[in-house]
């Protein structure tokens, strides 16, 4: 038990923010301080700042100012990758198994008079998926915090918070991409599953109209592992930024155009494009050129069915721990001569610095290759 609080503890001398209690008014009130709420002149400002700071207690009201911010702002931004992510929870830091079971859901065969009733062969495979610990160390200066007129701190939730959003969208696009293109432990053609099947789900076709219903055909006729359909159905379209306003046109004209030449005979087509009944919904990532190093990035596109039918990828918090956690760390001076209380806000005995640090636990993994397809556009 004690390796494990060590291993949660991360670092010696940090504790959660506010860990000892406070009162909310205290919180508010140092959230108001903080911001400069009544607009205070900066050399007013300052002096109040200067008087707070030599309480014993600011410390925790100050972390858990910043705690509250930095989570609401991380709440109220939550990432678009999530909704073609199955998002679940993992109870410790252990490698966790994501058990596929076939059988028994093909279709039923006859029983003759008197016949015997036949037993299916079912097949038990699985995932792998794990959480790990990210985070990083911030010091704010002494000097900082006491010549706040500028801004020097105000933006530190913001700042947490974003690095936090930043992180888990990068960590979620390596899921499925890579410098290489589509990830090749879920794109293939083939790919093997776990299940010993070989699965096709990459191609090299363009975003069109017709490629999309193309790709949108390709998914729905996956097998599982005894042959039989399992009705796929692709509802989030992922591009990269440079291929946003080409998959907005597809998924909102009504109508469909195409070139009559005098080279090509003239082939009757239907001109409603359906596409834009489905419901697909799209999604732009930003991360996609920049995990993506192949020089088809922008050209590169995805189809993910619901990942309330079938995942094709899985992101998981450690349990208890879904929302980030900011710490602190205790100042290590000590008063000579006594008589003194030192505020936590002293900072360390070497540089006078108040260190804080923000820490994630999450993991993420691929999973069927079935309920995803992936189109290099060449």
């Amino acid at each position: 038990m004690a390796d494990f609080v060590t291993l949660m503890e991360s670092w010696e001398g940090y504790a959660p923010a506010g860990s000892s209690g406070v009162n909310e008014s205290a919180v508010a009130q140092v959230i108001d301080l903080m911001m400069n709420k009544n607009r205070w002149p900066a050399h007013r400002h300052e002096y109040l700042m200067k008087e707070v700071i030599t309480t014993t207690d600011f410390a925790d009201l100050f972390g858990v100012a910043i705690d509250r911010q930095m989570l609401a702002l991380y709440r109220s931004a939550q990432a678009d990758w999530r909704s073609w992510f199955k998002m679940g929870k993992v109870p410790n830091f252990n490698t966790h198994r994501r058990h596929k079971v076939q059988g028994n859901t093909s279709y039923l065969p006859e029983v003759t008079e008197k016949g015997e009733y036949l037993v299916e062969p079912m097949d038990d495979s699985y995932y792998t998926i794990e959480a790990k610990k990210y985070g990083r160390q911030f010091d704010i200066s002494l000097e900082a915090i006491i010549n706040d007129s500028m801004g020097a701190f105000s933006n530190i939730p913001q700042r947490f918070a974003n690095a936090v959003i930043t992180s888990h969208a990068r960590a979620a696009c390596q899921t499925y991409a890579s410098a290489a293109g589509p990830n090749a432990g879920l794109f293939g053609a083939p790919i093997a599953d776990v299940d010993g099947q070989n699965v096709t789900n990459q191609g090299t076709l363009l975003l069109t109209i017709a490629n999309l219903e193309t790709t949108l055909q390709l998914m729905a006729a996956q097998t599982d592992m005894f042959g039989d359909p399992i009705s796929v159905r692709g509802l989030h379209l992922v591009v990269p930024p440079a291929l946003e306003f080409t998959a907005r046109q597809i998924l909102t004209s009504a109508f469909k155009q195409w070139v009559d030449t005098a080279a090509v005979a003239t082939v009757p087509m239907p001109t409603t494009n359906v596409l834009s009944t489905l419901g697909l919904q799209l999604h732009v990532d930003p991360w996609l050129p920049v995990i993506d190093a192949t020089g088809t990035d922008d050209t590169t596109w995805y189809v993910f069915a619901d990942p309330a039918v079938g995942a094709a990828v899985e992101f998981v918090f450690l349990n208890g721990y879904e929302d980030p956690e900011i710490c602190m760390k205790s100042s290590n001076k000590v008063a000579v001569g006594g008589g003194v209380s030192l505020s936590p806000f002293s900072g360390d005995f070497a540089t006078d610095n108040i260190f804080y640090r923000v820490r994630s636990i999450w993991g993420s993994d691929q999973m069927d290759p079935r309920f995803a397809y992936s189109q290099v556009g060449a």
